[in-house]
C-alpha cells in the first residue's frame, strides 16, 4: 500500500471499507496496520455514537478510542446545538442520537420545532414525512445528517439510508433551504484531520464511494483512495 508512505494520517470511511453490516471487510485489518495508528475514522453513520461505534470495532478486534471517530450524526446535533442554543428539536433518529441531542441542551419535541433533524431512523414512517415536511414548511430549519441514499449491505444488499428518508420529505416540500452535514460536504473531513493534528497534502481518504468519501477529499486537498 504505497499510498500509505507519504502521509502522515489517514481518515478511513466506515460501512463498506472497514465494515458491512456485523462483520468486518476481509482487508480492514491490513488496512488499519497500514496506517501506522495514524487514523481516525469518518463515517456518515446517522444512527449511532463514537461509543457505540467504538465498541462495535472492538467486538471485530479493533482498538478504536471513540475520541478518533467523526460521526455526521453526531456532528449534525452539534451543528444545530451551536447554531441554535436550546432550539426546539424535531428528531428522526435512533434513540442513542436523540439522548445525545438532550445531553447538548437541545428540546426534543412533537410540535412547532426550530429545526427539523434526519437521520437513519429505522421506524421512520408516514407521520414522521408528514409531520416533518409541515414543520419545514412553517419554517423550520432542515439539517439532514448525509445525502446517502443506500450503503452496501450483507451479500449484496442494501441498506437504506438518510438521504433515502430526506428525499420522502422533500419530495413533499418541493425544493426549500436545507443543510446538508456529512460526506461530501467538508465538515467531517476537517474534523478527522484535527483529530491527527495533520494537514490535507498530508492526509489520506480511504472510502469505497467516490462520490462521498472521493469527491469530499478532493475538495478539500486530500487525496483519496478507493477500496472494494
Amino acid at each position: 500500500m504505497h499510498e500509505f508512505k507519504d502521509v502522515d494520517g489517514v481518515l478511513f470511511d466506515l460501512d463498506g471499507t472497514l465494515i458491512s453490516g456485523n462483520h468486518a471487510l476481509p482487508w480492514a485489518r491490513d488496512l488499519i496496520d497500514a496506517s501506522r495508528g495514524h487514523f481516525a475514522i469518518v463515517t456518515n453513520d446517522a444512527e449511532h455514537t463514537a461509543s457505540e461505534i467504538a465498541i462495535l470495532m472492538g467486538g471485530f478486534g479493533f482498538i478504536v478510542a471513540e475520541e478518533r471517530i467523526v460521526t455526521a450524526g453526531m456532528a449534525a446535533i452539534r451543528l444545530a446545538a451551536e447554531e441554535m442554543p436550546g432550539a426546539k428539536l424535531f428528531i428522526a433518529a435512533s434513540a442513542s442520537l436523540q439522548a445525545y441531542a438532550r445531553t447538548l441542551g437541545l428540546n426534543l419535541c412533537q410540535e412547532r420545532p426550530d429545526v427539523v433533524l434526519i437521520g437513519r431512523d429505522r421506524k421512520f414512517s408516514y407521520d414522521t414525512i408528514r409531520s416533518a415536511a409541515n414543520f419545514v414548511l412553517a419554517g423550520a430549519k432542515l439539517v439532514i445528517c448525509n445525502p446517502d441514499l443506500t450503503h452496501p449491505g450483507r451479500e449484496g444488499s442494501i441498506v437504506p439510508e438518510t438521504g433515502a428518508l430526506a428525499a420522502s420529505i422533500l419530495a413533499c416540500t418541493g425544493p426549500v433551504p436545507h443543510q446538508i452535514v456529512g460526506k461530501p460536504e467538508p465538515g467531517i473531513f476537517l474534523a478527522g484531520m484535527k483529530l491527527l493534528g495533520t494537514s490535507p497534502d498530508r492526509t489520506l481518504m480511504v472510502g469505497d464511494n467516490p462520490e462521498t468519501d472521493g469527491k469530499g477529499a478532493i475538495s478539500v486537498g486530500m487525496n483519496f483512495l478507493k477500496v472494494g
